[in-house]
């Protein structure tokens, strides 16, 4: 993995979870504003937002240098849109990339010839 693509998929991965939490938190303000007087929903609605944009940004990016399958970036993009698959996305990230870090090491040691 070359080095722009793995900060295309740390950029992605840095903003899925403030994302998904600013998602959460959106939805409590939501209910919130339906059962009370307290209104935060367009604060939270603005960085949401913000927050949205930047990782379908980053996503786009990632997909093309990570050269995903349709199938790998329609799962990212679907669980941008949940409430809590953030979480996920970024969860599986973090896998992909220690991952790729222990087979760079490995190949470097010649320990594997991937």
């Amino acid at each position: 993995m070359d080095l722009k693509t793995a900060t295309a998929l740390r950029r992605l991965r840095l903003v899925s979870a403030p994302e998904a939490a600013s998602f959460l938190i959106l939805l409590v303000c939501a209910v919130l504003k339906r059962t009370t007087e307290f209104n935060a929903v367009p604060v939270m609605g603005g960085i949401h937002g913000a927050l949205f944009v930047l990782y379908a940004i980053f996503w786009a990016d990632a997909w093309n240098r990570a050269k995903w399958s349709f199938g790998t970036a329609a799962l990212y993009f679907v669980l941008s849109v949940l409430p809590a698959g953030g979480f996920f996305v970024e969860r599986k990230l973090r896998r992909e990339a220690e991952d790729a870090v222990i087979a760079q090491r490995a190949r470097k040691e010649g320990v594997v010839n991937a």
